[in-house]
């Protein structure tokens, strides 16, 4: 192998580990975000949102599902009813 097909096969090489590394820090802000959403909800709603259980969603999923307090079909799977 050449010097010039080397080089090229390095530059590769590290295009493609800084795409992954890129990839998984993006997906650790979205879940990041997604948890501070779900702190938010808990302190809006209360005893009638389940934090844990929204938490775990985030990480489950990857943040691909962010709550939205103010939208209660993004919120629903995590309320309850106090009895």
């Amino acid at each position: 192998m050449n010097t010039v097909s080397r080089k090229i096969a390095l530059l590769a090489a590290a295009l493609v580990l800084i795409a992954i590394v890129g990839y998984a820090v993006a997906d650790m802000a979205d879940v990041g975000l997604c948890i501070r959403n779900c702190a938010q909800c808990k302190k809006m709603l209360g005893a009638y949102f389940e934090g844990p259980l929204c938490a775990d969603a985030c990480v489950k999923f990857k943040g691909k599902m962010i709550p939205d307090c103010e939208n209660i079909d993004s919120v629903a799977p995590f309320l309850n009813k106090l009895e």
